[in-house]
């Protein structure tokens, strides 16, 4: 494994790079709605994941937007859109 490493460190050190970020994300969701999911289904299951997932990015764009200052426009095409307040 050792000399895989050596000979392909591009590689793998891409791979690792996708854990290294994905990981700190999984620990951020199971701080904010627990280590557990609630439903009995495989379906349910899943849909609750991605429901929390959705919800978690939701909060970092929103913190993001006051963190940073952005002041963002939703549904910019649509009539009386106005930008969040600040």
């Amino acid at each position: 494994m050792y000399h895989d490493f050596m000979f392909r460190r591009e590689e793998f050190l891409e791979h690792y790079h996708k854990r290294s970020n994905v990981e700190p994300t999984f620990s951020m969701i199971k701080r904010k709605f627990g280590d557990s999911l609630r439903s009995k289904t495989d379906v349910a299951m899943v849909n609750e994941a991605l429901c929390n997932i959705l919800c978690h990015d939701t909060v970092v764009v929103i913190h993001e937007m006051f963190e940073l200052g952005i002041e963002s426009i939703f549904w910019a095409g649509s009539k009386g859109a106005q930008p969040i307040p600040s």
